[in-house]
């Protein structure tokens, strides 16, 4: 029986013949949601083309059009938006479902703090886990006002305010989130909203709003702090984007082309944007063979073609300074390590306790369903790799709604001897709605 919405779509993986191709992983979905949300704010039509078709970024679309913002799709997979303008958003009828995604949720609240308007925001269960406190504290300094659900989490309301307060604001916590959400929200509000970044995360907001026409300017101190200063009441520019693809979803196609032996994978279009590489350097410390080829500039963003062939790796006890630039990415690299030769050691990842699941409990306990020894610490994890021999498999394992730990167990799939078990891969339309197609043209299943 076909499995219907409501109902788990678990899916078995196993070992795979060696991967070969070139494929295209989908848009970039942290520029997905700046793109639709910055267009919607911008006065005339702007066009973007290979925006994330995910379920994530369509709830920011849909929360746009529900607050006034002309959306279409044409029959060539163009986006065109036509905006109301910096303060033009209108109230919403009905609660804005972001679904799964935090990212909608967090930078939403944030362009609506300076509107003078209420909205309530719900999303489905695993969303409505996650922690709101670290975007409300700065939101409510600026002066709009919140009504949560116990643990600052969904469902909440809140109340823009109309002039909001400009702020100073330094990132308790490395968050690229939390920082478009404090620029996102001074961009209605008059004087200067500044944000001072200890440790530099993705930078997509501020190059996306100078691109627009916002007055940004990013100071580079010393010791690598960065501070962003936005002058507000701003007047945004309709523009047309090409969104590259995304190196988040890159990495399961990079990691299989890996481990899988034989394997050589072309991965077209990848964003290369510094604050996001981090897991490609990480593999190439591992001794993975990726090189890059047709570097390129679009859009203000570097991108280039990855060539990923199968290689021995070996252990990694990476920096935890590394973690902004790869915190999605975590997961998959999990897996690549537990193919790797060695013990590697993986330090400063609190942050992945408050993602879709609480990502290192949720992959210890899978890894250990796979018959990898695994050591789950307060801020990481330790594994211990086979040196290149095929895992054991087993499952199914319990992805908690999560669809970076689904896809990322998939992958653990096709170099296992007994196969992977999957209990949902729903959850990976989120993010990567034709990733089993992916796998599927690279020979990877049946």
């Amino acid at each position: 029986m076909t499995p219907t919405n409501d109902q788990p779509a678990p899916r078995t993986f196993t070992a795979a013949p060696p991967l070969s191709g070139e494929v295209a992983v989908p848009g970039d979905k942290s520029i997905s949601h700046r793109s639709l949300m910055l267009s919607a704010l911008a006065v005339g039509e702007s066009r973007v083309e290979g925006l994330l078709e995910g379920e994530d970024v369509l709830a920011t679309a849909a929360a746009m059009r529900a607050m006034g913002a002309d959306i279409e799709r044409d029959a060539d997979g163009v986006w065109h938006i036509h905006g109301v303008g910096v303060g033009g958003l209108l109230q919403p009828q009905t609660a804005l479902d972001m679904g799964n995604s935090g990212t909608s949720t967090r930078l939403l609240m944030g362009l609506l703090a300076s509107h003078d308007l209420t909205a309530t925001f719900v999303g489905d269960a695993s969303l409505s886990k996650r922690p709101m406190a670290r975007v409300t504290e700065p939101l409510s300094r600026m002066g709009a006002s919140f009504m949560t659900s116990p643990g600052d989490r969904l469902p909440l309301t809140m109340r823009g305010a109309c002039p909001a307060v400009p702020l100073d604001y330094r990132l308790p916590v490395a968050s690229a989130q939390v920082k478009s959400a404090v620029l996102l929200a001074g961009l209605n509000t008059p004087g200067i909203t500044r944000v001072v970044e200890p440790i530099a995360t993705r930078d997509h907001s501020e190059r996306m709003l100078k691109g627009f026409g916002a007055d940004l300017t990013v100071d580079i101190e010393g010791d690598g702090t960065r501070i962003i200063s936005l002058v507000g009441e701003a007047e945004l520019r309709p523009q047309q984007i090409i969104v590259p693809s995304d190196p988040s979803s890159a990495a399961f196609p990079m990691v299989a082309a890996l481990i899988v032996p034989g394997s050589r994978v072309t991965i077209a279009n990848v964003g290369l944007n510094a604050t996001r590489a981090g897991l490609i350097d990480l593999l190439r410390e591992m001794g993975g063979s990726i090189d890059v080829v047709n570097a390129r500039e679009v859009g203000g963003e570097p991108v280039g073609d990855l060539i990923v062939t199968a290689s021995s790796l070996k252990s990694v006890e990476p920096d935890p300074a590394r973690a902004p630039s790869m915190i999605d990415e975590y997961p998959v690299a999990f897996i690549a390590a537990a193919m790797a030769e060695g013990r590697s050691l993986f330090r400063g990842l609190e942050e992945l306790r408050v993602k879709e699941s609480d990502r290192i409990a949720t992959m210890a306990e899978g890894l250990r369903a796979i018959g990898v020894a695994v050591e789950e610490l307060e801020d990481g994890v330790v594994i211990e790799g086979s040196g290149g021999a095929p895992l054991a498999g087993g499952g199914p394992i319990a992805t908690k709604l999560d669809h970076r730990i689904a896809m990322s167990f998939a992958v653990a799939g096709l170099v296992s001897k007994n196969g992977v078990t999957i209990d949902d891969m729903r959850p990976v339309a989120t993010s990567f709605p034709t990733f089993l197609p992916l796998l599927q043209s690279l020979g990877a299943m049946e």
